[in-house]
């Protein structure tokens, strides 16, 4: 047992080091988040989608904005569209599962807004239908996936690929990326200084209480 729970660890350190190394990932993610911090200063909001464990991650994501990720700081816009039943099976009856997120975003997205698609192939229907009318809505996107992307990097602002073909890595890549996502939307949000004064408390720690201001758009 202890063998394969090491084997398991071994993957997932693996595939945390070669992120370490990608530029092209840290590169994407950083504008993104720069992208995400400066629609929420202009007053327009994240919206986040995905199936299954996706759909826990975008709850997840979201709940870290609206509450907190750190420390007590003001909430941000973001909204998961994979939380409210009755819209889920009322599109997804009437009109089919495939357009469940796509019918959300065409009643609550807006010109300006940012929509975050996760998917660990890339080629989700229901994701790849929200990401093009975000296209013709002018909404930036940003696709979490796989190695590939699957069908998702033509219809990305910013792509974050998992260098991994194991889904179960490729969901812990997500997890990972979508916390430090969190917190460099945090950073310029705020200020400069939120980056570099509040660090990620370890274990036992209590967390700071500040209550930072959104800063203005320079």
């Amino acid at each position: 047992m202890n063998r394969l729970i090491q084997e398991k660890l071994g993957q997932s350190l693996a595939m945390l080091q070669r992120m370490m190394v990608d530029e092209t990932l840290q590169t994407a993610l950083a504008g993104a988040a720069q992208r995400t911090s400066a629609a929420l200063l202009e007053g327009h909001k994240l919206m986040i989608a995905g199936n299954g464990g996706s759909a826990a991650d975008a709850q997840h994501l979201a709940a870290e904005f609206v509450g907190r990720l750190t420390v007590d700081r003001p909430a941000m816009r973001a909204v998961a569209l994979t939380t409210d039943t009755s819209i889920l099976t009322a599109v997804g009856n009437d009109y089919g599962y495939d357009r469940v997120f796509e019918r959300q975003i065409e009643a609550l997205g807006q010109e300006g807004d940012v929509f975050l698609g996760i998917s660990t192939s890339g080629n989700a229907k229901n994701i790849l239908k929200a990401l093009a009318l975000c296209r013709k809505m002018r909404i930036s996107t940003i696709g979490f996936s796989g190695r590939t992307g699957g069908k998702m990097p033509p219809l990305c602002d910013y792509n974050i690929l998992i260098p991994s073909e194991i889904t179960a890595n490729i969901q812990e890549a997500h997890l990972t990326l979508e916390h430090t996502f969190c917190h460099l939307v945090e950073a310029q949000y705020f200020c400069a200084e939120f980056l570099v004064q509040q660090s990620w408390p370890l274990a036992g720690q209590r967390r700071p209480r500040v209550a930072p201001s959104p800063r203005s758009i320079q």
